[in-house]
């Protein structure tokens, strides 16, 4: 019975205390995850989702809003309204590439990193001839890694937008950034070219450190929500239900993780299951020896 979005609001005082740990310059990302459990038998394939806000650097939860039915990009803006946005950097998905996000962000005083797609196509095009016009004369930054069997680069380019805000009525768009990579798994080489529509100018080495602390949304929460607390198995459904429960198992991941002891994720939650001690402190924020 209880709304989502005053359960969240009860978590003030540790919102409060992770906004005062962000600096300028920190990434927040959006996404939405897929609440796969939460539909009823009569609804359609299309599932509840929570959106959530994140702070990369600090791996905390900052903003929850529960999206019905495909409604992601009206939560990322309801939350967008409730976080301190000056001087962080926001970090979407093609979805939220669009003139009402940018314009919100604009109005709380920060700065956007948006994938480019074909959602917008005229820009994507834009995007494109501004490379080409530039040829190689722009500086590029590359990353090269081997992990888990593959080998994986990056090499990231920035050129400038000037004009094109005004020409595509998207303001605060200032310049384009691509990334073009290539992953190597079993002598099987793929590629890719990403572009990104930018407020602002950044070098090549911080837009690939832009890019890939977008993704730790996807690494550290969405990936943890379902190994240590199986949010895709959940079964709750009815009314607010499933957006009260997703509210929980983030503001508990975001109290443990805050938590300093030795000791997994995994195991910290199983202690905080057998020792009530331990409980209490993860809940009161304290640090135990």
């Amino acid at each position: 019975m209880i709304d989502p979005k005053a359960l969240d609001a009860a978590f003030g005082k540790v919102l409060a205390e992770v906004a005062a740990l962000l600096c300028n310059g920190d990434v927040i990302a959006i996404d939405g995850k897929a609440l796969r459990g939460a539909r009823e038998k009569d609804e359609t394939a299309r599932t509840r989702m929570m959106v959530s806000a994140y702070a990369s650097r600090l791996r905390l939860t900052l903003a929850t809003a529960t999206a019905d039915h495909g409604t992601e990009l009206d939560a990322a803006l309801e939350m967008l309204g409730l976080i301190a946005l000056k001087g962080k950097v926001v970090t979407a998905d093609a979805l939220h590439c669009n003139r009402r996000t940018v314009a919100a962000i604009n109005a709380g005083g920060g700065d956007w990193c948006l994938a480019l797609t074909a959602n917008q196509d005229s820009l994507l095009s834009d995007a494109h001839a501004c490379f080409w016009q530039a040829g190689n004369d722009h500086p590029t930054a590359c990353i090269e890694e081997i992990n888990h069997g593959r080998k994986e680069s990056r090499t990231a380019a920035v050129v400038s937008a000037k004009g094109l805000a005004k020409h595509h009525d998207f303001p605060g768009l200032t310049a384009f950034g691509r990334i073009e990579g290539t992953r190597e798994v079993d002598g099987m080489a793929t590629s890719e070219t990403r572009y990104f529509a930018l407020s602002w100018t950044p070098t090549p080495e911080v837009l690939l450190d832009t890019v890939r602390d977008h993704w730790a949304i996807e690494n550290t929460l969405h990936w943890q929500l379902d190994v240590s607390f199986r949010e895709d198995a959940a079964r709750n459904r009815k009314k607010n239900a499933p957006g009260n429960i997703a509210v929980l198992r983030r503001r508990a991941l975001d109290l443990v993780r805050r938590e300093t002891s030795k000791g997994s994720l995994s195991i910290k939650l199983k202690r905080a299951g057998w020792d009530d001690t331990f409980l209490r402190s993860v809940l009161n924020g304290l640090v135990e020896p």
